[in-house]
C-alpha cells in the first residue's frame, strides 16, 4: 500500500534541501521546480512589515509562480524570515555579512517565520505560518571567524549565516520550536491539511 494517494507527486517550489529532505523522509513524493521570482522586490512592493506576512506572501507568489506553469498540479511554496524585534534579515551576501548578522544575534533572541502554501492552479487551497525563536549564545569575533571558516559556503546559503542542523546548532544556548519549522518547513499542519484532503493513506 502506498503512502501517497495524488494522481501526480507534489510540486516543491523550492531548491532547499532541507525542504527536499523533509518532504522525501515523510514518505511525499515531489518534483522540485524552484520559483524564480523577485522575492525582495516583491516582499518591498507589497508594503508588508511583519516577518510573518512577508513569509506568507512569498510562499503563496512561489508557488503561484509555479502553479501557473503546471496546471492541475498540487504546488508547495515555502518560505522562511528571520527577524530581531521589528528587524527583518536577508541572505547574507557574503562572509562579511554573514559575520555581520551573527554578531549582532549573538547573545540574543530572535524569531524564525516558516511558511507555507498549497496551490492549484492558482487558486490558494491552504496556508500556514509557523514560529520558532531561536537564543544564540554570545560570540566573540574569534569565535564567529573560527565557525565561518568551518561552515564555508553554507554560512551564505541561509539567512543569519547559520543552518541549526548542521555546524550552526553549536551558535545556540536555546531553541523553542518545532524542528521542521526551524528548517523551513512546518509539516505537520501540511501533513494534517494533505490527510483532510485524502491524499494520504493515514
Amino acid at each position: 500500500m502506498t503512502l501517497w494517494l495524488g494522481p501526480h507527486p507534489l510540486v516543491l517550489a523550492s531548491q532547499s534541501r532541507a525542504r527536499q529532505t523533509l518532504l522525501g523522509n515523510a514518505g511525499i513524493p515531489f518534483d522540485a521546480i524552484p520559483a524564480d521570482i523577485d522575492e525582495r522586490g516583491i516582499a518591498k512592493a507589497s508594503g508588508l512589515s511583519a516577518p510573518g506576512e512577508i513569509a506568507g506572501l512569498l510562499a503563496r507568489e512561489k508557488a503561484a509562480f509555479v502553479s501557473n506553469r503546471h496546471p492541475g498540479r498540487l504546488v508547495l511554496g515555502a518560505d522562511q524570515t528571520l527577524a530581531l524585534g521589528a528587524r527583518g534579515f536577508n541572505k547574507p551576501a557574503d562572509r562579511a555579512e554573514a559575520a555581520k548578522q551573527l554578531r549582532e544575534l549573538a547573545g540574543r533572541r530572535h524569531e524564525l517565520h516558516s511558511a507555507i502554501a498549497l496551490v492549484r492552479n492558482g487558486l490558494v487551497l491552504f496556508s500556514d505560518v509557523a514560529i520558532a525563536r531561536m537564543t544564540m549564545r554570545p560570540l566573540t569575533d574569534d569565535e564567529i571567524s573560527a565557525y565561518l571558516d568551518q561552515a564555508g559556503d553554507n554560512a551564505t546559503s541561509s539567512v543569519g549565516g547559520y543552518q541549526v542542523e548542521g555546524l550552526g546548532v553549536h551558535l545556540f544556548d536555546g531553541i523553542h520550536g518545532d524542528h521542521f519549522t526551524i528548517l523551513g518547513l512546518p509539516l505537520l499542519p501540511l501533513l494534517a491539511f494533505l490527510r483532510s484532503q485524502k491524499l494520504l493513506t493515514f
